[in-house]
């Protein structure tokens, strides 16, 4: 049995430690010990919940497969057991390898595990996570993040993500594929996906009117959407929405269509095996070639790229795109 000890100082975020249990509880061939740093058989949660049956990490002894760090408030505060901070250092000579669920990242980086490595953390940590231990290589975007034998993880459900991908590594795409389906898991994201939609981020300070017409385009991808038609969706001349979807978004209609064309590929190519004819379609976009320009613009990789290196291997295809002469 592969022994996968998930640990953290309390109170810990309790879906940090609910979404990998849940995941390696479901998968074959792994014993879960959820473990307090102390000498407490409890774990104190963030919603005043105290998760029972948890093991003094003292009496944790010989080989570790898995030792997985969780993030909350006790590793957000930035004042760290010196004992506990020794004994992950140790724990982690005897792990095959090590993780961290979002700020779960301070405690590896404060054991000096993660000098030199890239990761991620929560995306709203990211940059205290640079200033604070400069050795490490931050990178705000991806939800996980493997450098080695090390796994970072972003923030919060990111750990779900992340507790899957070793799965697979240990099992196969079709275990955590299956594991991914009981949980009622939408997708299962690739690692270097964002952290979060760029379209859901202007959601929450966009106009009332430029977030309901966000939604009618989410399912109008496929119309002719010029400044024009958008603008007389929401009762105003083209100039006036223009300068709106400026200032709420920081682009322009045309870019603001573009990026949700964009994203919207995206998820078709995460989570089906349509080719890339087909998503350009379902998108919006007028060919194949105006989708590749388009990720090349906004993502900096082509459509063919982002699909070799982040499709599932179960849908995976090698495909290529040509540009139209």
């Amino acid at each position: 049995m592969r022994k996968v000890v998930i640990i953290g100082p309390p109170p810990v975020q309790i879906l940090d430690v609910a979404g990998p249990l849940e995941v390696f509880s479901n998968a074959p061939d792994y014993e879960v010990i959820l473990a307090n740093p102390g000498a407490e058989r409890s774990l104190q949660t963030n919603r005043t919940i105290v998760l029972g049956d948890a093991t003094p990490s003292a009496e944790i002894v010989g080989p570790i497969d898995t030792l997985i760090l969780v993030g909350g408030p006790g590793a957000e505060s930035g004042i760290y057991d010196p004992e506990f901070i020794e004994w992950i250092a140790s724990a982690a000579k005897r792990s095959r390898r090590v993780a961290s669920i979002c700020t779960g990242a301070f405690l590896l980086a404060e054991a000096g595990l993660l000098d030199g490595k890239e990761a991620v953390t929560h995306w709203n940590f990211c940059e205290r996570l640079a200033r604070e231990y400069p050795s490490v290589r931050v990178r705000s975007d991806p939800i996980y993040v493997r450098d080695g034998s090390t796994y970072t993880s972003a923030g919060i459900t990111a750990g779900i993500d992340l507790s899957l991908a070793l799965v697979e590594e240990d099992h196969g795409h079709e275990v955590s594929l299956r594991i991914a389906r009981f949980l009622v898991m939408f997708l299962v994201r690739p690692g270097g996906q964002a952290q979060y939609s760029h379209m859901l981020s202007h959601q929450s300070t966009a106009a009332t009117p430029l977030r309901e017409l966000q939604v009618w385009m989410l399912e109008h991808l496929h119309e002719n959407l010029t400044v024009e038609a958008l603008a007389e969706r929401v009762g105003m001349s083209a100039r006036h929405f223009t300068r709106i979807c400026l200032r709420e978004t920081g682009m322009n209609p045309g870019q603001f269509v573009d990026r949700m064309r964009v994203e919207a590929a995206q998820q078709m190519i995460d989570s089906s095996p349509k080719g890339l004819k087909e998503i350009a379609d379902a998108s919006g976009f007028k060919s194949t070639e105006a989708m590749r320009r388009a990720f090349s613009r906004i993502l900096g990789i082509t459509a063919a790229e982002y699909a070799n290196r982040f499709r599932s291997p179960l849908s995976r295809t090698s495909v290529s795109e040509k540009p139209m002469s």
